[in-house]
């Protein structure tokens, strides 16, 4: 049986864990200007194992619309470019000698209005498993209660830490999709 100062720390942490989730599945959406994180989620056919670009090459920024892919092997450029044009990223990339540009199209506004209801969809979704866990606390507090290894004045008091909890990692998360919906607007 767990204490409710455990339950509130693994509260805590499993709040932290869907912030750091919705981080980087934020990061992973497509602005209009180029990121190296974008190519993370790109496989390449590596001696016949599928492995991330990040491994088999240097993925760095060449200015503010271009990522550079710089591969470790002479043979993995034309891999890494088929990998690139295959993903579903929709990006056209170039090789010149070893280097590969990846230009990054320009967003109509349409795609970018697209994008900015993808990011609250995931905001809203990791409000709600905040949420989830906020309620699953509460649950576990409640049967301590019950199983009398807690007074109600303890109940009281760590559900007020946890909605405090609860309300901080909300505004996180409205932050993180504002500074994300402002990075896809801006032209």
């Amino acid at each position: 049986m767990s204490t409710i100062a455990e339950i509130k720390t693994q509260t805590e942490t499993k709040m932290t864990q869907s912030m750091s989730a919705l981080g980087s599945a934020l990061s992973k959406i497509r602005t209009g200007r180029a990121n190296p994180g974008l190519l993370d989620s790109v496989m390449v056919d590596y001696y016949g194992n599928p492995t991330p670009i990040g491994q088999v090459a240097n993925v760095s920024l060449l200015d503010a619309r271009t990522i550079s892919v710089q591969p470790w092997e002479k043979g993995m450029g034309a891999k890494i470019e088929k990998a690139i044009r295959d993903s579903d990223l929709g990006l056209n990339p170039a090789s010149m000698g070893d280097l590969i540009r990846v230009p990054m199209p320009a967003m109509s506004e349409e795609r970018r209005r697209e994008m900015t209801k993808v990011v609250r969809n995931d905001g809203e979704g990791a409000k709600v498993a905040v949420r989830n866990l906020r309620r699953d606390a509460n649950e576990s507090i409640k049967k301590l209660v019950k199983d009398k290894l807690a007074s109600e004045d303890d109940q009281k008091r760590a559900e007020a830490d946890i909605q405090k909890m609860t309300d901080k990692y909300i505004v996180e998360v409205d932050k993180l999709v504002a500074a994300k919906e402002q990075e896809i607007l801006a032209v």
